[in-house]
This record gives C-alpha cells, sequence and structure tokens, in this order.
C-alpha cells in the first residue's frame, strides 16, 4: 500500500501546519532550536526534514553534518534548493517504516512528529542507530487534544489522507522503551498549540 506521505505536494503540508488553526510548523522549528541549544551537536539527523523547517536554526560554524531523511524525493530537493548554502547536508529517501538505514551516527537526532506516522518499530531501530556513543536523541510527540483531531483541520483537503495512518505515542512508553537500549531522560518541555493540543519535547541522552 502506497504511503500518503508520497503523494501531499509540499505546499500543502506547509500550508496546513502554519494555518492559523494548526499553527504548528512554527512551533516545532522553535523545539528544534531548544534541542540544538542544549545538546550543542557537531552533527545533526533530521528525521522527516519534509521542506527543512528549523534548518535555518542550525550555527554552521558550529554544524559541519547535517543529515536529511524523508521518503518524499520532492521534500528533498526542495531541501536542496532552499539549504544549497549549508555546509555538511547529506539527503536520503527513505522510509523509515519500511526501511532498515546504515549511516554514520551523529550526536544529535531529531524525530519530530515521526513515530506518530511511521510507528515506534523500524522507525524508532533506525532512530537509535543514528545516534552516536554519548549523543542524543530529540523526540517530539503530540498530546491528545479535542476528541477526533489528532491531524488539524485546516481546511487542506491532501492532510486528510493521513489521519487513517497516524496515532499518537504515549510519551511513557516511548521513555521506556528507550530506557531498554540505554536512552535517560534528560529534559523535557511541552509547548501549547491550537485546539486544546501540545507537542511534548523529550530528550534522551545516549548511556
Amino acid at each position: 500500500m502506497s504511503n500518503p506521505w508520497s503523494d501531499i505536494p509540499l505546499a500543502d503540508y506547509e500550508g496546513h501546519m502554519s494555518a492559523p488553526e494548526v499553527l504548528q510548523l512554527e512551533a516545532l522549528s522553535d523545539l528544534f532550536a531548544e534541542a540544538i541549544a542544549l545538546r550543542h551537536p557537531a552533527s545533526i539527523a533530521v528525521l522527516g526534514v519534509a521542506g527543512g523547517n528549523g534548518l535555518e536554526r542550525i550555527d554552521a560554524k558550529a554544524v559541519s553534518r547535517v543529515v536529511g531523511l524523508d521518503l518524499n524525493p520532492h521534500y528533498l530537493d526542495a531541501v536542496r534548493q532552499r539549504y544549497a548554502t549549508l555546509s555538511g547536508l547529506e539527503l536520503h529517501c527513505i522510509d523509515l517504516a519500511e526501511q532498515t538505514i546504515h549511516f554514520e551516527p551523529v550526536q544529535l537526532v531529531h524525530a519530530a512528529l515521526i513515530f506518530e506516522h511511521a510507528g515506534v518499530d523500524r522507525a524508532l531501530e533506525n532512530a537509535i542507530s543514528l545516534v552516536a556513543a554519548g549523543g542524543s536523541l530529540s523526540v517530539v510527540l503530540q498530546l491528545p487534544g479535542n476528541a477526533g483531531q489528532d491531524v488539524g483541520s485546516s481546511g487542506i483537503a491532501s492532510i486528510q489522507k493521513l489521519a487513517s495512518h497516524f496515532s499518537l505515542i504515549d510519551p511513557v512508553a516511548l521513555r521506556e522503551a528507550l530506557e531498554v537500549h540505554s536512552f535517560q531522560l534528560v529534559h523535557e518541555t511541552r509547548k501549547a498549540l491550537p485546539a486544546a493540543k501540545q507537542f511534548w519535547m523529550g530528550i534522551f541522552l545516549r548511556q
């Protein structure tokens, strides 16, 4: 079965995420910047990089390698054009839920709203495999809001294709799963969103 993300234009996704009823694009950028500021990585991987939201928050003088992964090649083309001057940029077309990745680990892996769509089986294994020894994994999860509105309503029809492919992830269950792999939660924060929703971000240090 085709992944719905393969058919959603980047303009639809970014329009949805920045709509007044959703307001998630800027929130995600801010959380990414917070993770970078807390961990000071020299190398970063972004899972589900989409159009590169937040990459402008990277200090190119401090970060020498940036790995972006996404299953939509058109999204990666947009990142390539938008961030052509970002040194050390590597882009890979990967379905994190279906494929196994084999890349050199980085100091910070950032996974924002990935596990809700890709699950916590192979996608989580892939995320873990990318974290270098002593490195960090930052995860942004959406917390429950108004009943029946896990995928926000922005009026953009194509986005509703995602509704049946989206499942909220319990931060406590994620923490327990990562502890098995010797990841310790060292920071957590919440960010309010429209429709009584919230983002939760946890930063886990690999022991």
